[in-house]
């Protein structure tokens, strides 16, 4: 994994968000959580792989594209040992 596959997952997440007809709000702030734990890499990071799969089963049915970057970036961070 490189930093710009991550980056680029992330802009495609925020791509994806915005073109989604609805995010309640403890959806949004879950993933306001992950992004950040993504980006900072630091001890919270550690979560950020649960986060994303929970995050991925939520949009499941209503957002599947959002859905499926998410999974993107779990399976990135997993092969990076995150």
């Amino acid at each position: 994994m490189t930093a710009g596959d991550l980056k680029t997952l992330l802009r495609q997440l925020h791509v994806e968000l915005a073109g989604a007809s609805r995010v309640d709000a403890e959806s949004r702030k879950l993933l306001d959580l992950v992004v950040a734990d993504i980006e900072h890499l630091g001890i919270a990071a550690e979560a950020a792989p649960t986060r994303v799969e929970s995050l991925a089963l939520r949009f499941e049915a209503d957002h599947p594209r959002v859905a499926a970057t998410l999974r993107q970036i779990g399976d990135l961070l997993a092969k990076a040992g995150i």
